[in-house]
């Protein structure tokens, strides 16, 4: 008995078709891949970013609940503990209100700090019809009774 060549043909045929199929597919995911790496990224440095002045408030906000009632410290020192606390980050804006004050009253401690993408992603959104800035404002405050 002798096979028919023919099947060989067929299938060889058929995976040259195959191979541009799978180029196409490629070409259709890889979009929509870098949106999601990239999203993933920014969010990541993003949600970094945020603890760090979330971080940086907070011990701001402690600093001059124990010094700024009892001691000559004022808001320079709580800005430059913020600052130090936030070093990672450059451009942080520090606010402190009543320091010194007296010790039955609260200090707040406010941090803003612009978060600027570091992918490409708002470019890719825009094409896809999205909008997202290029920076993203944080801002965090903390609020603590003078000692």
């Amino acid at each position: 008995m002798t096979q028919d060549p023919q099947p060989t043909i067929v299938s060889q045929r058929r995976r040259r078709r195959e191979r541009g199929q799978s180029l196409v597919e490629l070409a259709l995911v890889i979009p929509v891949f870098f949106v999601l790496v990239f999203g993933i990224v920014d969010f990541g440095l993003g949600l970094k970013a945020w603890i760090t002045i979330t971080n940086s408030a907070r011990e701001a906000a402690r600093y001059a609940a124990v010094t700024c009632a009892t001691t000559s410290a004022d808001e320079d020192d709580v800005i430059a503990r913020a600052e130090t606390t936030a070093a990672g980050l450059s451009g942080v804006v520090v606010t402190v209100t009543n320091c010194p004050g007296s010790s039955t009253e609260s200090v707040i401690v406010e941090v803003e700090y612009d978060y600027v993408l570091v992918t490409p992603l708002g470019g890719m959104l825009s094409i896809l019809g999205g909008v997202l800035p290029s920076s993203i404002t944080l801002h965090s405050t903390a609020d603590m009774r003078l000692e």
